[in-house]
């Protein structure tokens, strides 16, 4: 998340998300998405939402996410996701997202949402994150970047990890591709990798091709919140504090990532054994 031009009123459209919301879940069924912990979400905003990012041509982590939380809250309190800014330079693509209440991952869009009393998902590790390689696939990533650690310091809001497990096994990252991101010019876009993907039916393709996603059991654990009271927003300019708060939120989010590995340490072979049950 880094700093970019004025801020982008994102859109809260309660019908159209009461339309979505069931397809996302519809689509989560094929991964067997599940969501524990729901009930540590806050019943409505300002919050910020921490979580991993997986799966580069399926995502299967933010449509779980975001049903779960208007499952449990409610069209009308919205979750503002900090997305790309490649998918907002799409025409159509761009506003469809926008009417899920989504805005480009930057500081003053994730500003702008909590002022408005929004809770806000962030991904801080971005594409580092999403683009990491298949070996790295329980392996949390947050790139160094602590700036959703000062923007929840400075407007005091809650901090809820949120890690998932499986999704980076829906499609398989060959490599980061920053070669390949240089090459096409991403940077004007703030998009300094473009992963190498294994798909089905297409092989080895780029990361946003789309694709048949690999069958791989999603489970998702919202964490207890950040005990990070005694600090004030003046610890928000703190290198020390905000290197502390750093390595707490990664080391909690990592040790759910390990427990959730343990339980599904073969995420596809957990999902096509569970549609073989079912027969």
């Amino acid at each position: 998340m880094e700093e970019a031009n004025e801020a982008v009123e994102f859109e809260h459209d309660p019908e159209f998300l009461s339309q979505v919301v069931p397809l996302m879940e519809i689509y989560g069924r094929y991964f067997d998405s599940e969501v524990r912990g729901v009930e540590r979400f806050p019943d409505s905003g300002p919050a910020l939402l921490v979580g991993n990012h997986s799966g580069p041509n399926s995502d299967p982590d933010t449509p779980a996410l975001m049903a779960a939380w208007y499952r449990k809250n409610g069209v009308e309190n919205p979750l503002a996701v900090l997305s790309f800014d490649v998918i907002f330079a799409v025409p159509r693509i761009g506003d469809f997202f926008r009417r899920l209440a989504q805005v480009p991952a930057n500081h003053r869009n994730a500003d702008a949402a909590l002022d408005r009393g929004a809770a806000v998902l962030v991904y801080p590790g971005g594409l580092e994150d999403i683009a990491r390689p298949w070996t790295e696939r329980n392996r949390i990533e947050l790139a160094g970047n602590k700036g959703f650690i000062k923007l929840a310091l400075r407007k005091g809001v809650p901090v809820i990890p949120v890690v998932g497990h499986g999704g980076h096994e829906s499609s398989i990252v060959l490599t980061r591709g920053r070669r390949i991101a240089k090459a096409l010019g991403l940077h004007k876009f703030r998009t300094y990798s473009m992963p190498l993907v294994f798909t089905i039916p297409w092989g080895v393709v780029l990361g946003p091709v789309p694709s048949i996603p690999i069958p791989a059991k999603v489970t998702m654990q919202v964490c207890e919140p950040m005990d990070w009271s005694h600090f004030g927003p003046e610890d928000a300019e703190n290198p020390e504090v905000l290197e502390q708060c750093y390595q707490e939120i990664l080391s909690v989010m990592q040790s759910a990532l390990d427990d959730l590995a343990k339980e599904h340490p073969y995420p596809i072979l957990s999902r096509l054994q569970g549609l073989l049950n079912r027969h």
